[in-house]
């Protein structure tokens, strides 16, 4: 009986010492190439909020449905609505989607003291301490990095979050950038390109309607935040810092929101017509770094002085066809707006700057070839006189 047990225990000895030996010997082996990397946690992809800002438009309802359809992870892009007005309806509206988006409330509903000559603009007042204030939520409660802002009248394309995603990176590198943005100011559809819906621009000037910004931008412009017209305030010299924004050629958002403060300006002629982009662009996959600045320039720039000028007459007449891509020179401030006006683009500057120029130049379309409104190549910079 003990000569049984002594074998038995020799082979329990054996085994633990043969399974001791494979473990050290698959412990020490080298790592196969590129275990470290599939082993390693993978970087946490950033967390993009979107701040919707609302007030007594129950049709907020639209412009979340759009969101929540096509956004791609609760977890990385959370909808915060941020309400002012205090308007039950549409406080109903928002709560109705329980936890798939939060809910703010905007605390001072008290009136704006406003001089005499602007009291039909106290809505514009209300409107910036409103923006003042979500943000701040936004930046300083909440602590978040970067952020996309949308008004309750806004619906979004398919491909809105994955341009924003994409785009960030982009914004962070490059600090001749100051904002993206998801709209063309002459984003009409027969004014773009919609089979180049993957095209992007920069721009000197600021869209908004759906845009994004970092947080050390806000940081730069909390202390000196306006009273009112917010949106016109950020397109002054002394906000822009000769900084840019990106913009498309299709738009990833349309307004339907006609009525408002500025009683529907510009919706009916130009707005109301805004193409939305409705095909999916993976710009996550696509390289963005043809949009830094000296590589924009060193493309951008002689593809516009190399094409063609023709007259405004020559482009009424559609001749001149086989030319191609083609270049309508102006010299002042009143060339620019007649030139803009006959061919259906908005005519207004901003400090010298207009809608979706980049260095005074204007892309778009017109009866379907491609159209650069611009100013001579010698061209040294925005007057501000001119509006």
């Amino acid at each position: 009986m003990p000569k049984k047990s002594s074998w038995v225990l020799w082979g329990v000895a054996l085994f633990l010492a043969w399974n001791g030996l494979l473990l050290l010997f698959l412990w020490s082996r080298p790592s196969p190439p590129g275990s470290e990397a599939s082993s390693a946690p993978a970087e946490a992809a950033p967390v993009l909020p979107v701040l919707v800002l609302a007030c007594d438009r129950s049709t907020v309802r639209r412009c979340l449905d759009k969101l929540l359809r096509y956004r791609p992870s609760a977890r990385r892009f959370p909808v915060i609505v941020s309400q002012d007005c205090g308007h039950a309806e549409t406080a109903r509206v928002i709560a109705s989607y329980g936890d798939a988006v939060a809910h703010i409330r905007q605390p001072d509903l008290s009136d704006i003291p406003v001089p005499p000559e602007h009291r039909k603009f106290q809505g514009y007042y209300r409107i910036a301490r409103h923006y003042r204030w979500a943000l701040g939520q936004v930046f300083r409660t909440f602590r978040y990095r970067a952020a996309i802002v949308v008004e309750d009248d806004l619906e979004v394309a398919p491909d809105f979050f994955e341009y924003f995603e994409a785009a960030l990176p982009l914004l962070r590198q490059d600090r001749t950038l100051w904002c993206v943005s998801a709209w063309n100011d002459n984003g009409r559809e027969q004014m773009v390109d919609a089979s180049q819906a993957e095209l992007l621009y920069r721009t000197d000037f600021f869209p908004g309607l759906g845009w994004l910004l970092l947080a050390e931008l806000w940081d730069e412009l909390e202390p000196k935040w306006p009273r009112a017209f917010w949106d016109d305030w950020m397109r002054q010299p002394e906000q822009r810092r000769g900084r840019s924004c990106v913009r498309p050629e299709v738009s990833r958002t349309v307004t339907f929101g006609r009525k408002g403060v500025s009683h529907g300006q510009f919706f009916d002629q130009y707005l109301k017509f805004i193409k939305l982009n409705d095909r999916f662009v993976p710009f996550t996959r696509l390289d963005l770094s043809y949009l830094k600045k000296d590589e924009y320039e060193r493309s951008f720039l002689p593809r516009v002085y190399s094409a063609p000028e023709v007259r405004v007459e020559e482009l009424q007449g559609n001749r001149r066809r086989e030319l191609g891509a083609v270049r309508l020179q102006y010299s002042g401030r009143d060339a620019f707006k007649a030139f803009a006006k006959a061919l259906g683009l908005m005519d207004d500057l901003k400090s010298g700057v207009p809608r979706a120029g980049y260095r005074g130049i204007v892309s778009f379309v017109y009866r379907g070839r491609r159209v650069y409104l611009a100013p001579p190549q010698d061209w040294t910079g925005y007057d501000p006189t001119w509006s």
